[in-house]
């Protein structure tokens, strides 16, 4: 069953008092074996191990210092660095590199040396997720990393390993719980909302483990201090969580704005085509209705223009034809009636002229133009 934290029965793992109460005292140097141990299967099994000092400076004078939460050595003299990180760090992969120099630099022997070290485990378990990496959380939420040859893909140095917990990425119930990594991955997460013992937790080991996290065995002082400690991690999460929210806000401000301007510019570009698109459109279809209007207007002008030449043309040579014919009939006629007027008969003037009687006749019944 789970209870919060203001009423809470267990200290919680993840703060610097529970985590260095459980893990980082003499009294408790068994439950960091385990610890040890559930991570390091498949590599050794720890039987002791040696707390060392956890503050180290550097090899010359003004050089930066580290502070590590645990520092230990096992039997055979490899050094163990753990490191419980609760806060989201952007460098943390940086920090556990940088930690692992401090004790490579502290096996150098004055004198004679052949540079041989000692194996070193850096060990990081962190409360927030890697933002690099985006592999399935069901899988991935532990990483080992080695020095590795990128050609063949085979490790190159094996005496500096690191390992890395993201709790986030770790979704197993109590139900699902099976090997010791993921009772202890459960515990990290949960101990200070349990309200009892789950009943999957069998193991001796854990009877020491929720004895010494329960807050009626803290003395007074221990007491005052894990208050301190609780304060003080509520106090850094309000202010990072109001940070963030103000980050957040200020970047959804200023991709707001961004966006308006970007588009109002895109905006601006697309009606400036489509405006170009659908006026040279309405440009065409006007100025092909006024071209056919004034064409057709212009085509009627000079088409009467030209049919006026033309047909005054043919209207003058017609009218010259028809005269020239009316003269010449006018003239037959007159010497038709010139030569009746002499006694000819019509057979005399039919021979005289070369025409039929018909046609004099005709010529006769026509009347004269003036």
């Amino acid at each position: 069953m789970i209870r919060r934290y203001c009423d809470a029965r267990y200290v919680c793992p993840r703060f610097d008092f529970g985590f260095k109460r459980l893990f980082a005292t003499e009294a408790n140097k068994a439950l960091l074996i385990s610890f040890l141990n559930a991570i390091l299967e498949g590599y050794e099994v720890i039987r002791d191990i040696t707390y060392g000092r956890n503050e180290h400076t550097g090899m010359i004078k003004d050089s930066r210092h580290g502070v590590l939460d645990i520092q230990c050595d096992n039997e055979r003299g490899e050094k163990i660095l753990v490191e419980m990180q609760n806060s989201t760090q952007p460098f943390f992969k940086d920090r556990s590199i940088y930690y692992t120099t401090f004790p490579i630099q502290e096996q150098a022997i004055k004198g004679k040396w052949n540079f041989e070290l000692k194996g070193i485990y850096t060990i990081g378990i962190i409360n927030f997720e890697f933002s690099d990496m985006d592999e399935d959380p069901d899988i991935y939420y532990s990483h080992e990393v080695k020095l590795l040859d990128t050609h063949n893909h085979k490790v190159f140095y094996d005496k500096l390993t690191f390992f890395y917990i993201e709790l986030p990425k770790f979704r197993k119930t109590e139900e699902e719980l099976v090997t010791m990594l993921d009772k202890w991955i459960y515990v990290m997460q949960n101990l200070e909302q349990l309200e009892e013992r789950p009943p999957v937790y069998k193991e001796p080991i854990f009877d020491q483990l929720f004895e010494q996290a329960e807050l009626a065995n803290l003395s007074r002082e221990e007491y005052l201090q894990y208050e301190s400690n609780l304060k003080h991690e509520r106090d850094s999460q309000n202010i990072f969580d109001f940070a963030m929210e103000k980050a957040i806000k200020q970047g959804l401000d200023e991709g707001r704005k961004q966006g308006l301007d970007e588009g109002r510019k895109q905006g601006l570009d697309e009606g400036r085509k489509q405006g170009l698109d659908e006026g040279r459109k309405q440009g065409l279809d006007e100025g092909r209705k006024q071209g056919l209007d004034e064409g057709l207007k212009q085509g009627v002008e000079e088409g009467y223009q030209k049919g006026y030449q033309k047909g005054n043309q043919l209207g003058l040579q017609e009218g010259k034809q028809q005269g020239i014919l009316q003269g010449v009939m006018t003239g037959k006629r007159d010497m038709i009636l010139c030569l009746l007027a002499h006694g000819l008969s019509l057979e005399q003037i039919k021979d005289y002229l070369g025409l039929e009687i018909s046609e004099i006749q005709k010529i006769l019944d026509q009347e004269p133009k003036a």
